[in-house]
């Protein structure tokens, strides 16, 4: 279970008046570029190339120095330090004749490997070829796929759409795939060792929020925690809560919050990790309503809902200090509301059109 520390009410007197530090937020922009953005003057500081080309997603490693990039123009990857805000690694797996087809995915603790959904496509005389969705191990020392294996049919449902999380363990051993179900892969052979009946909450019409948003405010060591979807065994309602898994002892907690909307997204947490917000979009077209749902996770109930003008595809996060919420994506701006009052409080300017990539902070 999830422990919070507690401390003197003059330690948080001090903590409070000391105003923490503007993060650097990074975003995917067309055509093949990430925008770092100040938050502290709230403009547009620099720009990077990706030689691979237009980015799909963004993952930070767990000390905070990486961010792994992934490009659909040539199936790539790159990886930029976040101190020194350059590429200091990029490869392409396609070739002449064969590509591939990825979306996302997570390094191992040690950076070594990197893990993933992939299909291979293979150009013949005549024709085409594509395999089934493999797990794939990519070695980023030598730049190449070291191991992949098909997935079991069972499976094929969780790994619809592409647009999975995952995570590994922080021995490195297993990978965490979080989609219909939750899918726990032995890493040394790619082989399913054992599935969770937890699916992830619907997505429609969000572009790939995914678990725990980009953001990834709560980082809790050997511990994954977001929101999920379950149904009782006697008449299947659908249900969603706050499930935490510990990533060693593959063990979780689920706690029921309540009959689940049609759909949902994205867990951001504040730093105390006592208070957490998602976004539910309701209907579809000129019906569709968007709101925040704002959950004390002491209680882990809903305690202030308000809703905010829908984007057609969009992105949600919250900025490191746990103080905003940012809507973005497949636009030219961030809309930034304050999580106190789910007000807008203002919108930058970013000059580019984002793409669903995401965002990641750094300090």
């Amino acid at each position: 279970m999830l422990t919070f520390r507690r401390f003197p009410a003059f330690c948080l007197a001090m903590l409070a008046a000391v105003p923490a530090p503007a993060a650097t937020l990074f975003m995917g922009s067309y055509p093949d570029q990430l925008l770092i953005f100040d938050e502290g003057s709230a403009s547009v500081t620099g720009k990077l190339t990706l030689a691979t080309g237009l980015p799909t997603s963004m993952i930070l490693s767990d000390d905070g120095k990486r961010i792994y990039v992934t490009t659909i123009t040539t199936s790539g990857i790159e990886v930029v330090d976040t101190a020194a805000r350059t590429v200091v690694s990029k490869f392409s797996l396609n070739d002449g004749t064969t590509r591939y087809r990825f979306w996302g995915g997570t390094p191992d603790p040690a950076g070594r490997f990197f893990y993933t959904l992939l299909t291979r496509i293979d150009k013949g005389a005549d024709r085409y070829t594509i395999s089934k969705p493999m797990w794939a191990a990519i070695d980023l020392k030598t730049r190449k796929i070291a191991r992949t294996v098909e997935l079991d049919k069972e499976d094929e449902r969780s790994g619809g759409g592409w647009r999975m999380s995952y995570k590994v363990s922080p021995d490195g051993r297993f990978l965490y795939a979080f989609g219909e179900k939750v899918v726990i892969v032995d890493t040394a052979t790619l082989k399913v060792v054992d599935r969770i009946d937890l699916a992830r909450p619907d997505g429609t019409g969000l572009e790939n929020v995914g678990f725990g948003g980009s953001l990834e405010t709560m980082r809790t060591p050997g511990q994954f925690v977001s929101l999920f979807n379950a149904s009782d065994p006697y008449i299947h309602n659908k249900m969603f809560g706050v499930a935490r898994f510990d990533l060693n002892s593959r063990r979780f907690d689920f706690t029921p919050i309540g009959p689940a909307p049609e759909s949902m997204a994205g867990l951001e947490v504040t730093p105390d990790g006592k208070q957490a917000y998602t976004v539910v979009v309701n209907g579809k077209l000129g019906s569709k309503r968007c709101e925040f749902w704002h959950m004390d996770l002491t209680t882990n109930a809903v305690v202030d809902k308000a809703e905010f003008p829908c984007r057609s595809r969009f992105r949600f996060g919250m900025s490191l200090d746990g103080r905003k919420l940012y809507i973005y994506g497949a636009s030219y701006d961030v809309e930034v509301y304050d999580a106190t009052t789910l007000k807008l409080e203002t919108k930058w300017d970013l000059g580019n059109d984002t793409t669903g990539a995401g965002m990641v902070a750094v300090q």
